[in-house]
């Protein structure tokens, strides 16, 4: 007896359509699975034995091949279990195989029969929507099931239920589409005292999608700052949405079958490795800067991340993806994310700060800085510094403008935006490149020969002459200024800070 399953195997967050076939035939008692199955498919006939031993069925004594067909793609995870189980049921004449012909399946199943969570149940559910058949997968995952629109969804809490649902025994009941959570309630901007030309960094940064480095000692509230950006972000559409709860779904993040709402927010320890932060691994995960897509990306203590981890980030930062190759896979994550960088000025942090002299200065900082290359620097729009605040100024400064008061004025910035990128694949200014740039890139004469002469003054590449542009055009955006004037680009080109490895 020959059956067929529908499942999935996923390259990337990209899904490849398989065909679980399982063929019962004459001959000594084996079970093999064929197809590029890793050592956890390879582990299913276990589990997969146990668990219909658990409701009383025996593997019939013949000869039992499994084949995941394409056999050319590797296959991995332990998500194949079910597809495997009901291949089997059906082989046996258990369940009726042109019922289940009409599913694509994903479940993992344990000793007992029962249908445990799996990753990646959303971009499969939205696969085999795309393929027109229905979807079975684990009873708890439902919910996540049905954010992908497909209106056939079985979840099934263990493999006896299933099998009593096809035999017309028992009804599962549709899975319930839970609600998204509350709005998270962020840290608010008022609490910052100071700072004033960080947060106007902060705002101009959140507003056009503009990657910020704030450079400044110890305590002078770098971390506070970034802490309260995701606050003043601008929500995230329905298809960005999807889209990052998609990548978060393949990495095994995506909890209690609830979409992710709000911007990721991603602060790796400098101690994180280049899988970790790039993606990779043995099973080519993504990392953070996939898990940071259409949110920020913090990195803290910048350079004392390693050397060639930060080197990784120009290829994301300037395509918007990552690519992670490895001798038998070819992996594409999405990678399109805001950086927020924070260090000091130099190793011992104090550096220009009075009581604190830096007793090595200008060496200090000259080899603490030169652990950033110039082209990851020059791929920084913002460049901000945050001077120390003292204890006596804290007490007399006044509370700034609110969290909301801000996220009004960027909204405003983000709606201009969106209306004029409409029809376009981008959103943001940070994004506008080439004739697109140089459309939106409104400005009178007496800007424009004051950008080319500060351009060759601080010898900027044609990069950085961009992201001039770029920035100044969120300045005036905020200001609800069509045109890119003086002050917008002199502002724009104090955010431009010249390093002690300037030209390197």
């Amino acid at each position: 007896m020959l059956s067929r399953i529908n499942t999935v195997s996923f390259q990337g967050i990209d899904t490849i359509r398989v065909t679980v076939e399982v063929q019962i035939a004459k001959g000594l008692p084996s079970f093999s699975i064929v197809g590029l199955a890793d050592k956890a498919v390879a582990e299913s006939k276990e589990r997969v034995r146990s668990a219909l031993d658990s409701i009383g069925l025996a593997l019939p004594s013949s000869r039992i091949t499994v084949n995941l067909a394409p056999a050319d793609v590797a296959k991995e995870g332990s998500y194949f279990d079910l597809p495997i189980a009901l291949g089997l049921l059906c082989a046996m004449e258990v369940l009726p195989s042109a019922e289940l012909s009409h599913y694509t399946v994903m479940g993992e199943l344990g000793l007992d029969g029962r249908i445990a969570p799996v990753s990646g149940i959303l971009p499969a559910a939205v696969a085999a929507n795309s393929y027109d058949t229905g979807f079975i997968c684990p009873e708890v995952q439902g919910s996540e099931a049905l954010w992908s629109n497909n209106p056939n969804i079985i979840a099934a809490s263990s493999l006896l239920e299933l099998i009593n649902h096809f035999k017309g025994n028992v009804f599962i009941a549709s899975p319930e589409l839970k609600t998204y959570p509350a709005t998270k309630s962020y840290l608010d901007l008022k609490d910052v005292k100071g700072q004033e030309t960080a947060k106007r960094a902060l705002e101009i940064a959140a507003a056009g999608g503009h990657n910020l480095l704030m450079i400044g000692p110890p305590g002078s509230g770098k971390s506070m700052l970034a802490a309260r950006l995701p606050g003043i972000l601008p929500p995230m559409t329905a298809e960005e949405i999807l889209e990052v709860s998609m990548i978060h779904s393949v990495a095994g993040l995506l909890k209690d079958g609830s979409l992710i709402t709000q911007r990721p927010f991603r602060d790796p320890h400098h101690s994180a490795s280049m899988p970790a932060l790039i993606g990779g691994g043995l099973k080519a995960k993504p990392g953070e800067v996939s898990l940071a897509h259409r949110g920020v990306l913090f990195l803290d203590e910048l350079p004392e991340f390693q050397r060639a981890t930060l080197e990784a980030l120009r290829q994301p930062l300037e395509t918007g993806k990552v690519t992670v190759a490895r001798a038998n896979v070819h992996v594409t994550y999405p990678a399109h994310f805001q950086l927020i960088a924070a260090m000091n000025p130099c190793r011992c942090g104090y550096l220009g700060v009075k009581g604190h002299e830096c007793q090595r200065a200008p060496k200090c900082a000259l080899e603490y800085q030169s652990k950033l290359s110039g082209p990851l620097l020059d791929r920084i729009d913002l460049h901000v510094d945050v001077p120390a605040v003292l204890p006596y100024q804290l007490a007399q400064m006044p509370q700034g403008e609110t969290t909301e008061t801000v996220a009004k004025r960027i909204a405003q910035a983000v709606e201009i935006q969106r209306k004029r990128y409409q029809g376009t694949p981008i959103s943001q200014n940070a994004e506008a490149d080439g004739p697109l740039l140089e459309n939106i890139a409104l400005l009178d004469k007496e800007s424009q020969t004051c950008l080319i002469q500060a351009a060759e003054k601080m010898n900027l590449s044609a990069r950085g002459y961009h992201r001039i542009l770029r920035v100044a055009r969120t300045i005036a955006d905020l200001s609800g200024d069509k045109t890119i004037l003086m002050h917008h680009i002199n502002e724009a080109l104090s955010f431009r800070r010249i390093f002690y490895n300037e030209g390197r």
